[in-house]
């Protein structure tokens, strides 16, 4: 039990760092913007719509497998292991009251771990990763960038720990990887 109170020491302490120590006015203005899906829903939709356009038959294959990715990481973080895993938001979280940097326009009731969009994000980021990589090469990487920036930006704003954003992550990886081998294994995109 001692390690588990380590870990959960460092991850609040890390929350800080980022939260409170890590502040400034401009990640102040661009940061909530970052993770509200206004932001985020345009670039996603424009990847969408270039697959369509692009690689035709095969490209509707890869978005469906892109949408279903998330359709099975929003469940898995939202229900499967928040209902079974509760933990306080750091903005909910009574002993920290007062002393976060809360930027959000709320504060979820819901569980903290796992965050559902670092799952989300970097469940897409994996299969975007996986199935482009070989035909646009590693500039696709920069996917990562992305997610990494919507993550921070929990944690930023006060709604989520790091280790609620990591959980997230792992689980978005596993299942975008795994949807990425499902595409890769039957169908094939065409330069």
């Amino acid at each position: 039990m001692a390690f588990l109170e380590k870990v959960l020491q460092l991850d609040r302490d890390l929350f800080f760092l980022i939260n409170v120590k890590w502040t400034n006015r401009l990640f102040d203005l661009i940061l909530p913007y970052m993770r509200e899906a206004n932001t985020w829903i345009p670039f996603y939709l424009f990847l969408l719509i270039l697959m369509a356009v692009k690689h035709k038959k095969t490209g509707w294959f890869w978005i469906l497998l892109a949408i279903v990715t998330v359709a099975i990481t929003d469940p898995v973080s939202s229900r499967l292991i928040k209902d079974h895993i509760f933990r306080a938001r750091p903005c909910r979280d009574t002993s920290l009251a007062g002393h976060i940097h809360f930027l959000a326009g709320y504060c979820p009731q819901s569980s903290s771990f796992t965050s559902s969009h670092a799952a989300n994000h970097f469940g897409f980021a994996t299969f975007l990763y996986i199935t482009l990589k070989p035909y646009y090469g590693k500039v696709v990487g920069l996917i990562y960038l992305w997610a990494f920036i919507i993550c921070y930006a929990q944690i930023y704003v006060g709604v989520h720990f790091p280790l609620d954003i990591i959980g997230g992550a792992v689980v978005g990886t596993i299942v975008g990887y795994l949807m990425a081998q499902v595409f890769n294994k039957y169908s094939k995109l065409k330069r």
